[in-house]
């Protein structure tokens, strides 16, 4: 699986964005999906995850309330829609496909990774 994030960019506390990323290769519709974030001098932490069907999907605790995650099988494509933004969302943000079809917050039970697309939010 090949996986092209995009969609980040330069954009005001308060703006919303929304990332894609487009998968090729194996069949998308059998790995769960998810995003993670790295900013700048920090580790890369956990964002949101989603099943391969769809059906479920799981946001982390401190964005659940402004990220969503979801995704179109027919599109080969996963999305984070972003909104409220801070000074503190500013990172990379990188998708990746997971061979396990369910929720994973894990880094590691991801295989495949984007090249990540960057987020900055000015105050």
């Amino acid at each position: 699986v090949q996986l092209q994030a995009s969609g980040g960019g330069r954009v005001q506390a308060g703006d919303s964005l929304r990332l894609s990323c487009a998968a090729s290769g194996r069949a998308f519709s059998d790995y769960g999906m998810g995003w993670f974030r790295q900013a700048p001098g920090k580790e890369r932490k956990f964002v949101a995850s989603i099943t391969a069907s769809g059906s479920g999907a799981y946001v982390t605790d401190s964005v659940k309330d402004r990220f969503t995650i979801s995704r179109d099988n027919a599109k080969n494509t996963v999305y984070l829609q972003m909104s409220s933004l801070k000074p503190e969302d500013t990172a990379v943000y990188y998708c990746a496909a997971s061979r396990w079809p369910v929720i994973t917050t894990v880094r590691e039970n991801y295989e495949y990774w984007g090249q990540g697309t960057l987020v900055t939010v000015s105050s």
